[in-house]
């Protein structure tokens, strides 16, 4: 569930198992849905107007660049545990800041890579600039991020737990 560097992504056994059923589900029973459906519609005749084949032929790209996505996470994740809940912020936890010190003007978001993006909660990548910029502090510490306009802003950490999702 945590990124310790750009090349390694943590997973629960969990989302690890979820995203293998994924793949195989991906690289096995889809592929021969995409394959049947292709065949078909290169039955219909000229390919050059065949919006059905062409149809059939985008949603196989997109299908094998999922799979690529998925085969290349899988290589080199690694299985573990959520962070501990020791009041530092790490990929895997849910964060509230507070803007600007200003503790009414507060966001609260899940630190974690999209595979773990959730209807329930606001999901910022590690990678991020918000991301990056809390990253590794403790509860009570300001950090700085940039902005899109090459501007600093600063924020407050408020709280940092594992994220229970």
């Amino acid at each position: 569930m945590t990124q310790t560097s750009e090349n390694v992504t943590w997973l629960t056994q969990e989302a690890y198992n979820k995203l293998k059923e994924e793949l195989a589900y991906l690289t096995g029973p889809a592929r021969t849905e995409i394959s049947a459906k292709i065949a078909a519609a290169r039955e219909e005749g000229d390919l050059r107007e065949n919006g059905g084949y062409h149809a059939a032929k985008e949603e196989q790209g997109k299908q094998e660049l999922r799979v690529r996505q998925l085969t290349q996470l899988l290589e080199s994740a690694k299985v573990g545990e959520a962070p501990a809940a020791d009041g530092v912020v790490a990929p895997g936890m849910v964060v509230t800041i507070a803007f600007d010190g200003d503790e009414d003007d507060t966001l609260t978001f899940l630190l974690a890579s999209r595979e773990y993006a959730s209807s329930d909660i606001e999901t910022y990548s590690p990678q991020s600039p918000l991301g990056s910029g809390v990253n590794g502090h403790k509860v009570g510490e300001d950090a700085e991020y940039e902005l899109p306009n090459g501007k600093k802003a600063s924020v407050k950490i408020l709280k940092a737990e594992p994220y229970n999702g």
